[in-house]
């Protein structure tokens, strides 16, 4: 039973065709600012460039993916039709409008904003309106992803909830209250000023109303992917899950810590008081503890596939993994991307450490690595996964897949690790051009034609991810399998009741939130000289 197939289709072309574009872009700014290319003397153009690949990869793709996929765990994973079919197709026209709009007003170069919403620099409004569009869009999915859950309930009193359903509605309820914080920041304070019904703004109020949004959006950016991870991962090497409960848990706790740990994005700005940054960056170290359960609990799962296949011994087993099989390195890829990008992370967490990488390239190697690596490859796996069940076709050719997924790692440790190391010399991040001629970065040179070289490899892979969707339809499937879930190790094992719900998890998402975002907000609503002239980028 798939009855939402046009619907989920609908949100992955999208996704993915917004993806390429945003590749295209990613790429053109790496080679214009090293010194294989001659500088195009227009910094505007490479800003306005940043803005648009920035906000199709950090808003676009992963609403998008998240949407298509969670409609089509709730239809797979609940085994009744969606509810709400009409709605979802008003929310995802939402998203295209609102989409539409900003990329218009992103190429009209009214919007070269970087896609963070950093007062006062500010874009046309009509950047905002698209924003606003892709999150109301974004909300619908959420409503209905709670509704399906709801009714589900109520037909089957009693039981567990499947994995990947509390997952998909985890995620949903995440996002919602986080892109809370970007929502009051848009609407209470950027519009007013980018309408010039004000000529100040309150940037250290919009600041940390940013921050709310800005760190666990990463948290939504992942669900899908440790979705993929939990419900699809051992199926697919041929083992079993190790432990449903532990995968629960990883998600409620994503709700818990993922959202009272904005504020160490501003450790450098002096609006927001040494103590809360304090309390935010040990909040930070907490979120480690569900990456750190899934982690545990997937090479576990991978075991248990291992000596299915005959492993033997303390680490014999490790041979005994499929790796000829896609989706075996996929994982590894994942989990090394995962690995680095986490450890890099632990520097950007610390109070003192963060002060030495702070705005250098460190950050967007590191942002680099967990979301466009780690994450989105699973995306590209949740889509070959499920091209079979929306198109008909046969699955996959395996040798594309890991054509595609070795160029995305390869590209992506290439482009990232250069980024890593002129960080620590101090290079800064969302520079238009750097003179190597000058005597102190002549030696840095080779490290950004890397990274263009990485960023090629990478829209390589796009390039062949688009493709391999584009002709998997060439081979129709001569039957017809149905999609399944992986299984638990202990299927009879009872689900506790707290993991069952998330009503629990919400409260305490809601509770850290206010208390840690409370007073540092009510501080800055009544401080005036927190008012600055605002910037807007349009009239320039």
């Amino acid at each position: 039973m798939f009855l939402a197939k046009k619907l989920v289709l609908a949100h992955f072309w999208v996704a993915f065709v917004a993806f390429l574009g945003a590749l295209v872009l990613g790429a053109w700014q790496m080679y214009i600012r090293s010194p294989l290319s001659t500088w195009v003397n227009n910094p505007e153009h490479y800003y306005r460039s940043v803005t648009a690949h920035g906000t199709v990869m950090a808003y676009v793709l992963p609403t998008l993916v998240a949407m298509g996929f969670g409609y089509a765990i709730s239809e797979l994973a609940l085994k009744k039709p969606l509810i709400g079919v009409k709605w979802a197709w008003g929310g995802f026209w939402l998203v295209i409008a609102g989409t539409v709009m900003a990329a218009v007003t992103m190429a009209l170069g009214k919007a070269s904003v970087l896609y963070t919403f950093y007062p006062p620099m500010l874009g046309s409004p009509f950047y905002y309106f698209g924003v606003v569009l892709v999150v109301v869009g974004s909300w619908i999915w959420v409503a209905l992803m709670s509704v399906n859950l709801h009714a589900w309930k109520k037909e089957h009193p009693g039981e567990s909830v499947p994995l990947a359903m509390y997952g998909n509605v985890a995620g949903a309820y995440l996002w919602a209250w986080t892109s809370m914080g970007a929502a009051i920041e848009v609407l209470v304070l950027i519009l007013p000023a980018s309408l010039g019904l004000t000529d100040t703004i309150n940037a250290g109020l919009a600041r940390v109303f940013f921050s709310w949004t800005l760190h666990a959006i990463v948290y939504f950016w992942l669900m899908p992917a440790y979705i993929v991870f939990y419900t699809i991962v051992p199926r697919a090497i041929g083992g079993r899950l190790y432990s449903d409960t532990m995968g629960r848990a990883a998600f409620a706790l994503f709700l818990v810590f993922s959202m009272p740990i904005g504020i160490h994005h501003l450790f450098a700005d002096p609006e927001v008081g040494a103590g809360f940054k304090f309390v935010h960056a040990v909040m930070t170290a907490m979120v480690s503890i569900p990456t750190f359960l899934t982690v545990f609990t997937i090479v576990a799962s991978a075991e248990i596939a291992a000596r299915l296949r005959g492993g033997k011994g303390a680490f014999g087993w490790v041979k005994a993994l499929p790796w000829g099989n896609p989706w075996m390195l996929a994982l590894t890829f994942s989990f090394i991307m995962l690995g680095f990008g986490g450890a890099g992370g632990l520097i950007n967490m610390s109070y003192q450490l963060n002060e030495t990488i702070h705005n250098t390239q460190w950050v967007t190697g590191h942002f680099h690595l967990i979301f466009a690596g780690a994450i989105v490859s699973m995306y590209f796996m949740a889509a070959y996964e499920l091209w079979p069940q929306l198109t008909g076709c046969a699955p996959i050719s395996p040798q594309l897949i890991k054509t595609q997924i070795w160029l995305w790692f390869v590209g992506m440790m290439v482009l990232t690790m250069p980024w890593h190391l002129v960080g620590l010399l101090g290079m800064p991040r969302r520079m238009a051009y750097y003179d190597y001629s000058h005597p102190e970065l002549a030696s840095q040179a080779w490290t950004v034609t890397m990274s263009a070289i990485g960023g090629f490899i990478l829209l390589a892979s796009g390039i062949v991810l688009i493709y391999t969707l584009a002709t998997a339809g060439r081979r129709r499937a001569t039957e017809f399998v149905p999609f399944t879930f992986s299984r638990s190790a202990h299927p009879t094992a009872p689900t506790p009741v707290a993991l069952n719900g998330l009503g629990l998890w919400v409260a305490m998402m809601v509770a850290l939130t206010v208390v840690n975002y409370g007073y540092p907000i009510a501080q800055l609503a009544m401080l005036k000289e927190a008012s600055v002239p605002v910037i807007p980028i349009g009239s320039r």
